[in-house]
């Protein structure tokens, strides 16, 4: 087992990390920004290193720095939580070129997964359902007008290097196509460095559905259950919830086995989620797959007893998985609480928490690393905190969050508490009846 783990990440899923390994009786490395030195990862580690400036680029995604503070603290292994340079194949050998064990895939096994038109080629290999499209990468916008014919409109152009719905473009005719192809291409370019497309069919009421899964090092995989991600905003999540109120007992049987086959095509090993999309007839399709913890696990995790982060490092250390598949035993919400004004767009509200009151009681959870007097800087992501909450029933379940939301107080920003709490009132929420389309639709109601 591993003697001393740095964690190259920040925020609540650094803590979390941190909680873990404290548990297992491993020592801890935060690593850190100079905008992050009173975050809380940084105190509850065993040790502290600042690596950089506020800007990502020249902390949280700066290669060298990151492995130079794992050799002075001689950390055997890191792990990389999510975002940042979790899924970075470069990061993965660098740190195997350094004896130090990167606790998830192989740059092998995110170079095959993490590009999503080599993704749909591996996973249609192997038998999983793909969604009809491009063979690869297209050639350029006479050839997706060509296939955009042969597959039938709507189809979506993706970025094969894309993320958070960058370089991605619903085409519903032909005259539109050119335009839009365009526009994809130039924004892929400048996030991502790289303006490569394909095309899929649109799948049109689609609800995204992942499969959480677990690889080990002998080639053996084994599947967690679902959960549902379909409310998001821009390809953001928002919330999401485990089972999916859409799901039968066939259909998660299907898709179980289905990112079973998936990961053990590729002898994948860690912990990592088979994303599908799924149409309003229950036909599924592969979309990407993820090779990182996700935000959402601790659902996952509430509904199965089950840590996610302590079985990424059992895997990391050699340690086989049983091999067993995993069913929920119980309901479980998460809603994302980001510093955002849900009445202006969501735009990010940084600054200074100067109130907060957290909820309590039995079937909640709360992960978070803010704090009262705690500065949110302007640099990262927006989400502060993740609150979760587990009952017998999904009703049981949102009733729960809806007192969970009204106990939550944060005062000096905007957050997007007031979103979710009118979302848990949303009749077709209530009802289980959304897709991804769901934020399209609906408006919030003017502030009381």
């Amino acid at each position: 087992m591993f003697k001393k783990i740095l964690i190259a990440n920040r925020g609540e899923i650094a803590l979390r990390v941190i909680r873990t390994c404290r548990e297992m009786g491993i020592k801890t490395v935060a690593v850190y920004s100079k905008a992050d030195e009173e975050s809380l990862h940084v105190r509850f580690a065993d040790e502290a290193v600042c690596i950089g400036p506020a800007q990502s680029s020249e902390s949280y995604l700066k290669i060298p720095n990151i492995i130079a503070a794992a050799e002075i603290t001689n950390a055997d292994a890191i792990h990389p939580g999510y975002g940042f340079l979790s899924e970075n194949a470069n990061f993965s050998k660098i740190c195997a070129e350094h004896d130090i064990k990167f606790i998830g895939a192989s740059a092998e096994m995110i170079n095959k997964m993490g590009d999503k038109a080599t993704a749909k080629e591996t996973m249609k290999n192997a038998g999983v359902p793909t969604i009809p499209g491009s063979e690869g990468l297209l050639k350029d916008v006479k050839e997706a007008k060509k296939l955009a014919k042969e597959i039938g409109y709507p189809v979506m152009i993706k970025a094969t290097a894309g993320g958070g719905g960058k370089g991605m473009r619903a085409v519903w005719s032909e005259d539109k196509m050119e335009a839009l192809f365009e526009s994809a291409v130039q924004e892929a370019k400048a996030a991502f460095g790289n303006g490569g497309m394909y095309m899929e069919k649109l799948i049109e009421e689609p609800r995204h559905i992942e499969i959480q899964i677990v690889g080990d090092q002998r080639g053996k995989a084994c599947h967690l259950s679902e959960r549902d991600c379909s409310i998001q905003r821009r390809h953001q999540k928002l919330t999401e919830e485990t089972p999916s109120p859409f799901m039968t007992d066939e259909l998660r049987q299907k898709m179980g086995d289905a990112a079973v086959l998936a990961a053990e095509s590729i002898k994948y090993e860690g912990a990592g989620t088979i994303e599908f999309l799924v149409d309003k007839h229950r036909n599924f399709y592969f979309m990407e797959m993820n090779t990182r913890i996700q935000v959402e696990h601790p659902i996952t995790e509430q509904v199965i007893d089950y840590d996610l982060i302590r079985e990424q490092i059992l895997v990391a250390a050699g340690v086989p998985i049983s091999g067993k598949n995993y069913f929920p035993k119980l309901h479980s919400i998460e809603c994302r609480i980001n510093a955002e004004d849900p009445y202006n767009d969501f735009r990010p509200s940084p600054g200074k928490i100067t109130t907060l009151h957290t909820p309590g009681g039995h079937g909640i959870r709360l992960d978070t690393h803010v704090y009262s007097g705690y500065v949110i800087p302007p640099h990262y992501d927006s989400m502060i905190a993740k609150l979760i909450t587990t009952a017998q029933t999904r009703e049981e379940a949102i009733n729960k969050m809806k007192r969970a939301l009204d106990e939550f107080v944060i005062e000096g920003i905007k957050t997007t508490i007031p979103f979710h709490r009118q979302l848990m009132d949303h009749p077709d929420y209530i009802a289980g009846n959304y897709t991804t389309k769901f934020m399209e639709s609906w408006e919030m109601e003017p502030q009381a």
